[in-house]
């Protein structure tokens, strides 16, 4: 009987692979112009089937969820990234130090070699397709490790790349725990692992024996700050529509609210009556996505229990006692009245339908409570008063922040995303993610005409005279 290959030994060619490939032949200009191209009309053609097979992974997944968050943000990346590649493809040129002149510069804007990309399940097309094109404008080949928790999306999105690329430019390798493990010990050029810090530090790690640089998007709590004077009514509103997409699997989800001490209970009114106008019933609901299986959900119940335990208050919206179908974990939102900081909802990102609403008693409080904890990957300010808001955003390090809304900082090509220490580190999106793949390599063009002979020895007067001048 033979025994089966390790993953690393199985892995290890497919990456040499796509490493001679992409050294006989770098992508131009018009080979990346034309990838993107045809990966969107993939995304098209595909559509329906990526939101069927998402939703049947879920149990049970919002089709305008997916349609919006998934295939949306993934088409208008690519598209973004067509309109403006040729622009960053051109190297720059910043100037000489003149006493170096008439020598020249320019800083070359060259593909990496190959990416790996390790795609989470919450957004499985966006998380794994975005950071595809991006790797792809820049010139790269590509393999890419997809959830084992999303198993019908990961055979489909392989599908997708197999009809678009030939299999030493972009390969999508599937597996479980183990072949992810194994995927983040490959000695790519880069590695982008989108997913939770505990494993993201693991991450991390293995790819530090070959000196990958890694661009981690990872999580964390991520707070929405009710300022005093703001319209309660409105902050609850926003809030509500960020917690509750994708039932709060998100890692830019506000994973917790501050409030003004005596607007706690009309914040909480208010959140349950935005609540109850998205979702009228939740049973039966397509528009109320389900958590994506059974050992999240028991997770989400554990640290509900874990809070009443603790005598937290707890108020759940509860609109029907339909039965759910089987195979689907729906959970109602759920508010969580001041919540201990040893709470378990307090300790993790809850990245579910659960919202711990804390109340301070001033503004000050409220920025140290935030600063006490690790920087979050985002961070939600509700405020009008200008003045106060700047000296908000001057003290507080996230590593994306939306004023007055949650979660659409995330759809701006224009704004880079990534994460602040335990929340993450690099970035990605548009011309960041073009950056983030691409090395910035800066060449030196020396004139037949120049003043270098003057700085060889053996040194005389004119050496003496020049370095006396130069450092005066």
């Amino acid at each position: 009987m033979d025994t089966p290959a390790h993953p690393d030994e199985e892995l290890r060619p497919l990456l040499a692979r796509l490493r001679d490939a992409h050294q006989r032949q770098v992508p131009g200009y018009r080979q990346r112009m034309d990838d993107l191209k045809r990966l969107a009309e993939a995304v098209r053609r595909h559509r329906d089937d990526l939101v069927k097979a998402v939703s049947a992974d879920f149990g049970r997944r919002s089709r305008h969820e997916t349609l919006a968050a998934d295939v949306m943000v993934t088409l208008d990346e690519i598209a973004h990234l067509r309109r403006k590649l040729r622009k960053w493809m051109r190297p720059e040129r910043p100037g000489v130090n003149w006493a170096f002149l008439p020598a020249r510069a320019e800083v070359r804007r060259q593909p990496l070699g190959v990416v790996g990309i390790v795609a989470p399940w919450n957004y499985p097309i966006q998380l794994a397709l975005v950071p595809l094109a991006d790797a792809i404008a820049a010139g790269n080949h590509v393999m890419i490790k997809p959830s084992e928790h999303t198993p019908r999306t990961s055979a489909l999105l392989a599908r997708l790349v197999d009809e678009v690329f030939p299999p030493e430019r972009v390969l999508v390798v599937q597996g479980d725990a183990a072949v992810g493990a194994a995927f983040s010990r490959l000695a790519f050029d880069h590695l982008l692992f989108t997913g939770s810090t505990v494993v993201g530090r693991a991450v991390m790690a293995a790819a530090a024996p070959n000196l990958v640089p890694v661009t981690l998007e990872l999580g964390g709590k991520s707070p929405a700050l009710i300022a005093p004077g703001y319209p309660i009514e409105h902050a609850a509103e926003r809030i509500a529509a960020g917690k509750c997409f994708n039932a709060g699997q998100t890692c830019v989800a506000p994973d917790y609210v501050l409030v003004p001490r005596a607007q706690r209970d009309e914040f909480v009114r208010a959140w349950l009556a935005a609540v109850r106008r998205r979702y009228p019933s939740l049973a039966g609901n397509p528009d109320y996505t389900a958590v994506v299986n059974h050992r999240q959900a028991e997770r989400l119940r554990e640290w509900l229990d874990d809070a009443r335990d603790r005598g937290v208050s707890v108020v759940q919206h509860r609109p029907d006692d339909q039965p759910v179908p089987p195979g689907v974990e729906v959970l109602p939102p759920t508010v969580l009245l001041d919540p201990p900081d040893e709470a378990k909802v307090m300790q993790e990102e809850i990245f579910g339908p659960l919202l711990p609403v804390k109340s301070y008693d001033s503004h000050d409080e409220a920025i140290a409570y935030i600063l006490g904890r690790d920087r979050p990957l985002a961070f939600y300010p509700f405020d009008r008063d200008r003045a106060r808001l700047r000296r908000t955003l001057d003290t507080v390090v996230a590593g994306s922040v939306c004023v007055n809304d949650t979660l659409i900082q995330f759809g701006q090509h224009s704004l880079p995303i990534g994460g602040v220490g335990p929340s993450g580190m690099g970035q990605y999106h548009g011309e960041s993610g073009f950056l983030t793949f691409t090395k910035r390599m800066p060449v030196l063009y020396q004139s037949r005409l120049n003043g270098m002979f003057l700085f060889d020895p053996p040194f005389g007067k004119l050496a003496d005279f020049v370095v006396k001048f130069l450092t005066r």
